[in-house]
């Protein structure tokens, strides 16, 4: 690797110091031109000498959202300076998401294996979306997760028989649609009478065994529970 230099973003002095420690032992080609514990010191480094490399710590002054608009700042105004972040918001998901937006070359978080020099390499190599072990761990288990929902809603849709107007029709009244909203979107030509029907033949493929009347609304539940329409996905249609 070449030499190359690096300002270091940490508020707390020990984890500061164990930051240096590991590009002192690891990566002797870095040059630390400077470390900063808040915003104002960061720019002020930063405009006296440009870095290849911003390490960044999203937690400053007890802040999580001045890291993000460092990273997005530093990456609207030097596109060419690698941002990797390495940070102890271990379980702030929504944070992660909003620093890759805002253009992080990479993530690494403070647990497991920490900091390693192929980490370094890869962003100054120019690879984006550099994650180490601990959070790709993360990643992988939602990946496996989302998979996962996904063929239990191909298995519930061909199990239980629904077509793309079922799979519509059940969505929308889970948002409170009612069927007079629903005929009118541009997807469903069908009528109030028809959609009553169809809800009736819903009824009886979820609940085949049920001697009882169901209700909209445990048919919509029965839908989730089967993973017929997915929660996390419920969307209008255009109308």
């Amino acid at each position: 690797m070449e030499k190359f230099k690096v300002i270091i973003v940490e508020d707390i002095p020990l984890e500061l110091k164990g930051t240096e420690g590991i590009f002192r032992n690891d990566l002797p080609e870095a040059e630390i031109i400077g470390t900063a514990d808040s915003e104002v010191s960061y720019w002020k480094l930063i405009k006296q000498q440009l870095p290849d490399l911003v390490l960044l710590d999203l937690g400053l002054g007890g802040s999580t959202t001045v890291g993000v608009e460092i990273c997005r700042q530093t990456k609207e105004t030097y596109p060419e300076v690698k941002v990797l972040i390495f940070t102890g918001e271990i379980l702030n998901e929504k944070l992660w998401v909003d620093v890759l937006d805002a253009g992080a070359d990479g993530i690494c978080l403070k647990s497991g294996e920490l900091l390693t020099r192929g980490d370094v390499f890869s962003v100054m190599s120019g690879k984006r979306l550099v994650f180490n072990q601990p959070i790709l761990e993360k990643i992988i288990e939602r990946f496996k997760h989302s998979v996962g929902s996904q063929l239990m809603h191909q298995e519930a849709m061909i199990d239980y028989e629904i077509d793309e107007y079922d799979e519509r029709f059940l969505r929308h009244l889970a948002l409170g649609y009612t069927k007079e909203q629903i005929t009118t979107l541009r997807g469903m030509p069908f009528g109030v009478k028809s959609l009553e029907k169809r809800q009736n033949d819903l009824v009886q493929k979820l609940f085949p065994d049920s001697g009882r009347s169901v209700n909209a609304t445990r048919l919509v539940v029965r839908a989730l529970e089967l993973r017929i329409i997915d929660i996390d996905n419920l969307v209008p249609d255009e109308d």
